[in-house]
């Protein structure tokens, strides 16, 4: 997972590593938090006695190690945490993204207007035991809106929203810039965090390392970077979706196979674990679980250098999506649960339509456009990231490239490594790495911006943002958020789809399923997410 900061200047290399999870291997949570932790020291400890008390384990399959800044995490693991912990004005189901009340009182009637005014829940404490106040909700969105703050939240809020305003101590009214009613599904992706904690100097670094302090159904009792992360119903929480686990800790396990180990057998660990490699879901189902899926956003896709020829031209970009069997990589290395892309976005996202340019596997049609770039005894070494489906797709890509006599090399390298080298300038050709911009929403706006913009990383990754199609396209795309008409935007939308699939300069090979396992027999209200994670919110014992 990378996150992007659409449309502002790319922070300096350290905070672009901290808000990308990247740099948070290398960091220990403060003293201060360490010592008032009092959550179990071992991954091993998971309360497995009867009763209300006992623990919920989870394991999730990726880092707890990265940023947990609300305003700047991408990090799976943090994001899903942080749900838990925190609250925005409004709150979003995980799987319909439809908002909901939560610190606010209520939702807006009006999401066309260019004023919404909120009032804050009458009661509503922070962990430490402080009122949220309008102060709090200030803080956060001039943060977030500070023109001299670099934050991955800016991307989200800044095109549409002009200021946050207090009206008294217990209501705040947002000022938009343009009517802009998916802004209401947005407000989850601004945690309210206490200002008299984070206002601190030094306080945001201590976020990123994992001090989390919000007014959320649980509390953080203990990190522990690599390891997990522990937290306990917060009592004095007085909001919708009440905590049913008194206590919860939640296992880092990124390698697959201990991963599954974690939750099978009759002296499983662990309740429940995202990220479910294919080839164990007969394993699991044989052994009482339940095993879900959730398809989406989530893809592999290819990144290219334009500044590296002969990838400046779109015909070979091109050449190397058409050669690649997808068909093959769906069956083999997805066993099934995928689908070759036909748009930047998936199937099932409302903006969806299939793209004009459509990269069915085409060995010939291939051949034809290296031919007619000009492009003969191509080599080409792909720098992909480690995670584990994608390290499966790298043997079709090798043997589709070189069958059209692309020689080509693999070099899968951890995650943090790839973007780091990226982040530093350094030369490459090709990246093939996983996304999923549904973590952050559905609208296709915000995945879009997400990806594609003048000022964000990933466009600096592919020294593209210059080219004369890509400054049209930030055009159209700015044109498309200010669209009042819905049916017109969906529209404007898709036509710049079109221009983005043509291009192919970051685009899907393969959208897939992320598969969720859990025990039926003590857990009830789980729903398989379409995003890496998992969400408690509504769950309990069975």
């Amino acid at each position: 997972m990378r996150d992007v900061t659409p449309d502002v200047p790319a922070p300096h290399r350290r905070s672009f590593l901290k808000y990308t999870g990247a740099l948070g291997a290398a960091a220990a949570v403060s003293a201060s938090l360490s010592a008032c932790s009092s959550g179990p020291e071992s991954t091993n400890d998971t309360g497995t006695g009867g009763g209300r008390d006992r623990t919920l384990t989870a394991v999730i399959g990726y880092g707890n190690d990265g940023s947990w800044d609300p305003t700047q995490t991408a990090s799976a693991f943090c994001m899903a945490a942080n749900h838990h912990i925190y609250e925005g004005l409004l709150d979003t189901d995980p799987i319909s993204r439809e908002p909901y009340a939560a610190l606010a009182t209520e939702v807006p009637e009006n999401p066309d207007s260019t004023s919404w005014t909120f009032a804050l829940r009458a009661g509503a404490t922070f962990h430490d035991g402080k009122p949220v106040t309008a102060d709090d909700v200030v803080f956060v969105f001039e943060r977030i809106l500070d023109p001299d703050t670099q934050t991955l939240a800016k991307g989200f809020f800044a095109s549409w929203l002009k200021e946050v305003r207090k009206i008294d101590a217990r209501n705040v009214e947002l000022v938009l810039k343009f009517p802009f009613p998916d802004g209401l599904s947005r407000l989850t992706l601004a945690k309210i965090m206490p200002r008299h904690v984070f206002s601190k100097p030094g306080a945001w670094d201590e976020a990123i390392k994992g001090k989390a302090i919000g007014s959320g159904p649980y509390r953080q009792t203990a990190h522990h970077p690599k390891s997990n992360t522990t937290f306990e119903a917060f009592d004095g929480y007085n909001g919708p979706r009440k905590p049913a686990f008194r206590k919860m800790n939640w296992l880092t396990i990124v390698d697959a196979a201990p991963r599954v180990a974690k939750i099978s057998g009759s002296s499983a660990g662990a309740q429940i674990a995202d990220n479910i490699p294919y080839a164990n879901i007969g394993q699991l189902e044989s052994g009482g679980m339940t095993v879900a899926g959730g398809a989406g956003m989530n893809n592999l896709f290819l990144m290219f250098n334009t500044r590296h020829k002969p990838f400046d031209d779109p015909r070979v970009r091109q050449a190397l999506h058409y050669a690649i069997d997808t068909g093959k990589m769906v069956e083999v290395a997805l066993k099934g649960h995928g689908k070759p892309s036909s748009s930047f976005l998936d199937e099932a996202n409302p903006s969806y339509r299939r793209a004009k340019t459509v990269y069915d596997y085409d060995p010939g049609k291939a051949k034809a456009l290296l031919k007619e770039a000009g492009v003969k005894g191509l080599s080409i070494d792909i720098v992909a990231v480690n995670v584990s489906w994608i390290v499966d797709c790298l043997p079709t890509i090798k043997a589709s490239w070189d069958a059209i006599e692309v020689k080509t090399t693999l070099s899968p390298q951890e995650t943090t490594a790839v973007f780091t080298k990226l982040d530093q300038k350094q030369d490459y050709q090709v990246v093939a790495a996983a996304s999923n911009p549904n973590q952050f929403g559905l609208d296709a706006d915000l995945i879009m911006h997400y990806n594609y913009g003048p000022g964000n990383l990933w466009m600096q990754y592919t020294r593209w943002a210059s080219d004369p199609v890509a400054r049209q396209l930030f055009k159209d795309m700015d044109r498309a958020t200010r669209e009042p008409d819905p049916a017109k935007k969906k529209t404007m939308v898709q036509d710049y789809i079109d221009v983005v699939a043509e291009q192919a300069v970051l685009y899907p090979v393969v959208h897939n399923e992320l598969m969720t396992a859990w025990n039926p027999e003590l857990l009830s209200g789980i729903r398989a997410q379409p995003y890496p994670g998992i969400n408690l919110l509504q769950a309990k014992w069975a």
